[in-house]
């Protein structure tokens, strides 16, 4: 079991003694539009995805929330890195890489990044910055074996994108095209393997901030039994919202979903608000 994720040094994206990739490679900035005071919503992606899949919700949030994405090594900017092997080659950098200026921040993840921001929050917890809360979407609790094992080591490339395609998520398109296949296929195996085999043995109740966790109906990934107990890794208020849908339920129900996403963000900056009022 994986139970420590330490922010990288400052000189190595992974502890590797690489350079370390640029801050904004890393964690991408799509501030607001209002005047003002903001939240910060800090977005993860979930295994084989990319920041660009999520830089459209900026149109659809508030215009006092400043929408930040994580990129993990292997695609973007970021393309020439080591491939990740562990939680904290994902995590890590993340971590590393926050705006200073960052207000308010919430942590998001889905499916194997709601992981991903579960050990973010972890590691900020640990370092006296504490998130002002976590959304955990489409994901088992993180103390929880992988139900859904994708195995992809024992998987050709046209079993693995058989088995992608299954989930959803992915633009077909990318996956039927050949060279763009061959670009995209060795990050989501080292994601993959990664979620098959990530879980937290660490002390419960390692956080402090409210929870909210978010599912599909419908998830044959991700039972809705598995996602109750989140709850169980905060001593902060959690909340459960399942949506009609199956494991990119969001996709088909973005506008409804985004709004309970803006809500929860609006909840944790009152209730910083209202503390040091």
């Amino acid at each position: 079991m994986e139970n420590a994720v330490n922010p990288v040094p400052s000189n190595s994206p992974c502890g590797s003694g690489a350079p370390a990739p640029a801050p904004e490679d890393v964690v991408w900035s799509l501030p607001g539009t209002a005047a003002g005071r903001h939240a910060s919503l800090l977005v993860l992606p979930h295994a084989g995805g990319n920041a660009h899949a999520y830089a459209p919700w900026r149109e659809l949030l508030p215009g006092d929330v400043d929408l930040l994405l994580g990129q993990y090594p292997g695609r973007g900017a970021r393309f020439t890195e080591p491939l990740p092997q562990r939680i904290g080659d994902l995590a890590g950098p993340i971590v590393a890489s926050l705006p200073e200026d960052a207000e308010d921040l919430v942590v998001l993840g889905h499916s194997m990044g709601s992981l991903v921001a579960f050990e973010v929050a972890r590691a900020l917890t640990e370092l006296g910055r504490p998130p002002r809360a976590l959304i955990a979407s489409a994901c088992r609790a993180p103390f929880l074996p992988n139900p859904c094992l994708v195995r992809p080591e024992l998987l050709g490339d046209d079993e693995l994108v058989a088995a992608i395609k299954a989930r959803g998520g992915t633009d077909d398109a990318i996956l039927d095209e050949p060279e763009l296949r061959e670009i995209v296929l060795p990050s989501i195996r080292a994601d993959f393997a990664i979620d098959d085999v990530y879980r937290y043995g660490g002390i419960a109740q390692v956080l402090d901030c409210p929870l909210t966790v978010v599912g599909g109906a419908q998830d044959p990934v991700v039972p809705v039994e598995a996602l109750a107990r989140w709850s169980e890794v905060t001593q902060g208020p959690a909340a459960l919202r399942v949506l009609p849908g199956g494991h990119f339920y969001f996709q088909d129900r973005l506008a409804e979903f985004l709004a309970l996403i803006a809500a929860a963000v609006q909840d944790a900056a009152g209730a910083t608000s209202r503390q040091f009022a």
